[in-house]
Formats: structure tokens, sequence, C-alpha cells
């Protein structure tokens, strides 16, 4: 009201005009001495506001597409992955024929440890992002925090794992070949005590809380001295199926502490880090024995029958272990005549007794109920959702890899590696879909006890994403 009406009227005021109209550039030509002190105020915000505006689009130009950037990422994948294969195939042919299987079988040793840690933490992944796409909250289940990590956070996790592995190993071979034995030898104990690092590292980087919850869970584990979780007891049958790779990684720790990585020491059988040695059945049993203490504690806890029965499952791969490990260390011919039978017979009521206990009580399968519940259609839920197929596929080809089991569990069955590495694959592929249906099945439980959460309490995983750079478990 303290101005004149006919400026602030004025078809070229400034104020009637969006940012970047010509007028701008014709009223400050104009010169008019009315006008003088009013453009003189309004033209600073004017170009203020050009500048605003601006900056986004200048930002945009700048950046490239994500679509840019994924293929560049997966250029620059595929030539790594390229120039390691390359390298590793020129090495293995530098060795001569005679030394060129103990090479790679004592490259193998090392590594495949971590390459199998690595292919648990991609399904892993996989499994975090299908819940994501059903109706199970399995924030609930794990009893995790709202911003615990997402899938998007686990595969990036397992794209260095995948980066970082493949490429130590690429360098041993590579230096083992060309003679340098001792820079050789390093690469697998600075890998290993790196990873070592990363998990136990006090400061909040790295996904401290996740590293936390990981590690409190593995002691309670360790320890069942408290009330069994569901983490608990999920994380230590997945351990089950990764009894293989703890005791891989107790012979390359063992060889490691006794000087004997990228020698000769290690290919006598008998030597402290041989075949043949007592500490391979010792750490195969050593996660059966865990989920033999948890179901005695959850005995004591809730006095439920089945707890027992399950822990007698438990106990039931304890002879399947030490009876191979027997050969060893008995003439042949009570091998042939006793302990082979008798481990075939412990081997049978296993895998069977297993096998049982999976369709029966892990999944609860008896009546087929409809599982893989998807908030909105799509190519999975297409695929999974309802079909009967999903169930005769489960089943079937958990029987068949519950009976290739016990192969990576008998230590007289294991000459060869690769033979070994495959199975122990398909039985962390099998372990791997048993995830689905126990989570679900867990997920039924809490439903139909009454459990209810608001629709708008469940943050998307992108909403997550967006609202919080803090991802703690």
């Amino acid at each position: 009201m303290f101005e004149n009406p006919s400026v602030i009227g004025s078809s070229h005021s400034p104020h009637l005009r969006k940012p970047g109209a010509k007028s701008v550039s014709s009223d400050l030509g104009a010169g008019e001495p009315g006008n003088s002190v009013q453009e003189g105020y309004v033209f600073p915000f004017v170009v203020g506001e050009m500048k605003v505006s601006s900056s986004p689009m200048h930002t945009a130009a700048i950046m490239p597409s994500p679509t840019f950037l994924w293929r560049f990422k997966v250029l620059w994948f595929l030539i790594w992955a390229f120039t390691c294969c390359k390298i590793g195939w020129d090495s293995v042919m530098r060795m001569s024929v005679d030394l060129r299987d103990l090479f790679l079988y004592e490259a193998f040793l090392y590594y495949n440890p971590l390459l199998l840690v690595t292919m648990m933490v991609w399904l892993w992944g996989v499994c975090l992002w299908v819940f994501s796409q059903s109706t199970i909250i399995y924030a609930k289940i794990f009893d995790l925090d709202l911003n615990h990590l997402t899938h998007r956070e686990i595969w990036k996790c397992s794209i260095w794992m995948t980066v970082i592995v493949p490429t130590s190993m690429t360098a041993y071979l590579y230096l083992y070949s060309h003679g340098e034995v001792a820079l050789a030898a390093s690469q697998p104990v600075m890998l290993y005590v790196a990873v070592a690092l990363v998990l136990i590292f006090p400061f909040d980087i790295f996904y401290f809380s996740s590293r936390y919850f990981f590690l409190r869970t593995l002691w309670r584990i360790a320890f069942p001295l408290q009330p069994i979780s569901f983490p608990d007891f999920f994380l230590a049958d997945i351990f089950t199926s990764m009894a293989k790779v703890f005791s891989d990684l107790e012979r390359s720790v063992c060889r490691m502490v006794h000087r004997q990585v990228a020698t000769i020491a290690w290919f006598e059988a008998d030597s402290v880090c041989g075949s043949h040695s007592v500490a391979i059945p010792l750490v195969l049993v050593i996660p059966y024995i865990w989920r033999l203490l948890q179901c005695l504690r959850q005995y004591k806890d809730t006095k439920e029958k089945p707890t027992l029965l399950n822990a007698l499952k438990y106990s039931t791969a304890v002879p399947v272990i030490f009876l191979s490990a027997l050969k060893y260390h008995v003439s042949p011919d009570s091998w042939t005549y006793v302990y082979r039978r008798l481990w075939l017979f412990s081997s049978l009521v296993n895998s069977l007794y297993s096998f049982y206990w999976d369709i029966t009580r892990d999944w609860d399968l008896s009546v087929f109920t409809r599982i893989f519940k998807f908030n909105k259609p799509s190519l999975c839920s297409n695929l999974l959702y309802g079909r009967g197929w999903v169930y005769f596929w489960v089943i079937g080809s958990n029987l068949v890899l519950r009976c290739t089991w016990t192969y990576k569990l008998s230590a007289h069955l294991r000459h060869n590696y690769l033979t070994v590495f495959m199975i122990t694959a398909l039985e962390m592929l099998r372990r791997f879909q048993w995830i689905f249906f126990r989570v679900e099945n867990e997920w039924n439980k809490i439903t139909k006890s009454g459990f209810q959460i608001p629709m708008t309490d469940i943050p998307r995983e992108e909403e997550k994403l967006l609202g919080s750079t803090n991802h703690n478990v």
C-alpha cells in the first residue's frame, strides 16, 4: 500500500513474470526515474530466482543417467572378470603337469570357503528381496529394527566380496607360478586377516550395528545359556549347511599358523594340517552340537517334547562324521566289513530323519498351505504363489540333496575337491529354499497368534533408503 499502484499494475512489472522473462532486461534499460529504486530492489530477487531455478537443470545436465552408470559398471566388471580368468589360466598353465593338480588343490582350499560365504550372502540378499515383495514382515520375525539392512545393502557387500576374493586368488596364482612364493603365501593370509578385522572393527563404520548383531548372535549360538530366540537357531541351522566351509577354514588357518602356505609340508596326510587330522571331524560336528544344545535348552525352558526329537535329529549327524573319520585309523578289513556298514546305516537314518523333519516341522507342508503370498502381481508371484509344482520340486530336491549331504560330511569321500565344492554349493542352495518355507511358517504362526501391524507403519524399502542413511539392525 506504500507503492505506486501504476507501478504495481504495470504489465512490465517483474512481479507478474516468471524468472527468466525478457521484461527484466527491458526494464533495466528503460531508465525511468520513478522505477529506478524499485527495479534496484527487484532485480536481485529475480536474478536469485533465475540461479536457483537453473541450478537443478545444470546439475542434471552434468550427472550421468542411472542406466549409463549401470552399463559402465557392468562393462568394468566384465573386463575385470576376463582379466582374472586370463591371468589365472596362464598362471596354471605355467606349472608343470605333475604339480598342477596339487597347486590348484591348495589354492582352492584357501579360497573356496570365502567363495561359498560370498554365495550365501548373495542368496540371503535374494531372500530379503522376496520377503520385501511379499506379505512377510521379516523384521518382526527376526526382531530387527525398522532401519535394518535391506537387500540392496546385502548385495552391495556381496559385490565387494565377489570382487575381492577372486582378485586375491588370481594374485596368489600369478605370484606362485612366477616364483614369488613368499608374496603368494601372503595373499590368503592378508585376505583372512582383513575379513576378521572388518567383522570385529569396533568403530561405527561398515554397518557396525549389523556386525554387532551377527557377532552377538554367534556368541549366543556358541554359548546357549539364555532362552533361544528365532535368529539364534535360524543362523545355527544355516551353519549346519556350512560345516564343510568351517572345516576348510580350519585347514587353511592351520596351514597359515604353521607357515605351510605355498609349501609341500602339508602334502603328508598324517601331518598336523593333513587330510587325516582329527581336527576335521571335530570342526564338522561343532554346528550340530550347537543345535543339539539349543534344543536341550528349549526343552528346559518350554518342556515341549518335540524339542527332544529335534535334538535327536541333530545327534544322528555325529556318527556319520566320526565313523567316516575312522577309515584312516582302523585296518582296511575293519573298515570294509564293520565301520563302513555302520556309516551307511547312520547316513541313511540321518538323511531320512532330517527330510521328515523339514517337511512336517520346519515347513509344515502337511496340508500344502499356500505360501509365497505377494503384495502385488509380478513375475515372481505368478511363478510361485499357489503353484503345485513348487511343492513337488522343493520336496523332491530336498530329499535328493539331503542324501548327498552326507558326502560333504564324510572325510573319506573328499578326494575330488571340485565335486565336494559342487555338493557343498548344492547344499547351500537347498538351505536357501529351506529359508523361504521356514520363515513363511514362522510368519504364519505369528499371524495366527493375533499379531497385527498397521500397514502405514510398515516402511517400504524405497522409503527407508530415502529417509535414512543409517541402517541399523
